[in-house]
C-alpha cells in the first residue's frame, strides 16, 4: 500500500503543474479568439479558483511521496 501511495504522488505532483499548463493554455486560446470583457472575467474566476487547487495537489502529492498520508 505504501508503494501505491508513493506512485500516486508522483502522478499529483506531474498532474498540478500539468492542469495550470492546460488552464493557460486553452485560457489563452479562447482569449485571442474571443476578446472581450466577459471572456477576461471568466477565465481570471478559472484561474483564481483553480491555482490554490493545483497548488493542493502538488501539496498532497509530496507528502504521498513522502508516505506522511
Amino acid at each position: 500500500m505504501n508503494v501505491l501511495k508513493r506512485i500516486f504522488g508522483i502522478v499529483w505532483i506531474v498532474l498540478g503543474p500539468l492542469a495550470l499548463f492546460y488552464l493557460i493554455r486553452i485560457g489563452a486560446s479562447d482569449l485571442a479568439r474571443n476578446p472581450g470583457a466577459d471572456t477576461m472575467i471568466q477565465w481570471a474566476i478559472f484561474a483564481v479558483v483553480f491555482i490554490p487547487i493545483a497548488v493542493g495537489l502538488v501539496i498532497f502529492g509530496y507528502y504521498c511521496l513522502k508516505g506522511a498520508y
